[in-house]
């Protein structure tokens, strides 16, 4: 183990050297394999139908658009079965959105899907070039309505 600095503890200098062997610098906090890794969450994890579900998405930097859908976002009076939300991503490649569950959402376990894409627009044609970076997908299951929950 390296000296010890003067006013430093031996577990901050253990603390110190276990960061650095993942790569983790004072400078850049994250490690550089993280940077790379497609996540997805959906909180909770059990809505029930006409609750609102938040979305928590990390995409790699090379990212700068996250499309998010499942069945379980569908509106009413809408005939499509399937419904997609765009989030737009940080720097960091971070994103966050907040999401309807419908009334009549069909009940039981859906899937929630994720495509982190890179944008480019031509500015002259206005032309869109949409590249799929990685995908992600987490399941969903929505529970009946109950008016009960609001009394409890």
């Amino acid at each position: 183990m390296a000296a010890l600095v003067m006013g430093q503890s031996a577990p901050a200098e253990a603390l110190r050297a276990s960061s650095e062997s993942i790569g983790i610098t004072a400078r850049d906090p994250i490690p550089a394999e993280w940077k790379n890794l497609t996540s997805l969450r959906v909180l909770p994890e059990r809505p029930r139908q006409n609750n609102d579900v938040r979305i928590l998405a990390h995409c790699p930097v090379a990212a700068n658009h996250a499309v998010v859908g499942s069945t379980a976002f569908t509106l009413k009076g809408s005939r499509r079965l399937y419904r997609e939300v765009g989030a737009g991503l940080s720097d960091r490649g971070l994103a966050r959105r907040s999401v309807s569950i419908s009334y009549y959402a069909l009940l039981g376990h859906h899937e929630v899907h994720m495509k982190c894409v890179k944008v480019t627009i031509d500015q002259k044609t206005r032309f869109r070039k949409i590249r799929v970076i990685s995908r992600c997908s987490v399941p969903l299951l929505v529970r009946r309505f109950r008016i009960a929950q609001f009394f409890a």
